[in-house]
């Protein structure tokens, strides 16, 4: 058994090492080719290492001879419907409560003549066409087919994170150190992205250490989350459904602010105020988790997620 411990402990640690020494680089292309962050080419570099954890699955699967026999991919919609669509509301419900939740602590932010969508509204040239009716139809998108619309890159990251290192770290740690120690991890991956301007720019105060602080803070609250339902549903779909959903609709309680604001504090999600929802969500369930954890542990949790089937 001791040597199964060890096995498994190259694994974690041979997926790690190469999540971030290839999806680094790649991140960096930004930089080193002379792109600036934001241009059509910056997206595509972030793009493909979006997709780096999931390569790293493989890699280290065919490297270490682990073979494929439990990648998580199955939906399981049997005995799930419902959770399903829960889904499907959760993330748009979280985004609504984040905005309201950072109005209510800066109230002199919210611009309830909806100015930024009165403009997207004026630019469209539709006659009728209202930033009230177009603020309904946001909501209706990220609802209807924010789960879906980004599926295919976020599925990239999840198939790494909740479908190896989450299900690797809870052979050693308690789920609810797993799902935390995972969501971390996460968080300190997005370090390249964070310096060149990502979610926060480089203008603001403690650039870039607090914007490095703030992702890992908004990657622990969605990774439990993440990583709860997965746990439960035994599939990383819903994850990448949530995480889809939220990045779909990550930025439009900012086309409800006036002025400027500052992005480490909200209103999106990714900030430490807007951010407070989520993360009150992440500390709930991981108190719900209990010390029991979410499944079997010990040395029988080990022999259950070893020989599980796909």
């Amino acid at each position: 058994m001791e040597t199964e411990r060890k096995t498994e402990r190259k694994r974690l640690c041979l997926f790690l090492v190469l999540t971030f020494a290839v999806s680094w680089p790649v991140f960096l292309l930004t930089p080193i080719t002379g792109q600036s962050y934001g241009s059509a080419m910056s997206i595509v570099f972030t793009m493909c290492a979006m997709f780096v954890p999931s390569l790293c699955n493989i890699l280290t699967r065919i490297i270490t001879k682990e073979g494929f026999g439990k990648l998580c991919l199955r939906p399981n919609f049997k005995g799930h419907v419902k959770a399903y669509v829960l889904i499907y509301f959760l993330p748009a419900a979280l985004l609504l409560i984040s905005g309201t939740v950072y109005f209510l602590v800066f109230p002199g932010s919210f611009d309830p003549e909806l100015t930024a969508l009165q403009q997207i509204a004026a630019l469209s040239g539709k006659t009728g066409f209202t930033a009230d009716r177009l603020l309904l139809i946001s909501i209706l998108q990220i609802v209807l087919i924010g789960p879906v619309i980004n599926i295919i890159p976020t599925l990239g990251e999840e198939l790494g994170w909740r479908g190896y290192l989450l299900p690797k770290l809870r052979l050693f740690l308690s789920d609810r150190a797993a799902l935390t120690v995972t969501g971390v991890i996460w968080g300190l991956w997005h370090t390249p992205v964070i310096v060149l301007g990502h979610n926060y720019g480089t203008g603001y105060p403690g650039y870039p250490w607090l914007g490095i602080l703030a992702m890992i803070v908004f990657c622990f609250g969605l990774g439990v989350l993440e990583g709860y339902i997965s746990i439960r549903m035994k599939s990383v779909i819903p994850a990448a459904m949530i995480h889809s959903a939220v990045n779909a609709g990550a930025a439009m309680p900012v086309y409800m602010m006036k002025g400027s604001y500052y992005s480490i504090l909200g209103p999106a999600l990714t900030g430490f105020v807007g951010g407070i929802p989520m993360t009150v969500l992440a500390v709930i369930l991981l108190i719900k988790t209990g010390r029991g954890g979410l499944g079997l542990n010990g040395e029988t949790r080990r022999k259950s997620l070893t020989t599980e089937e796909k």
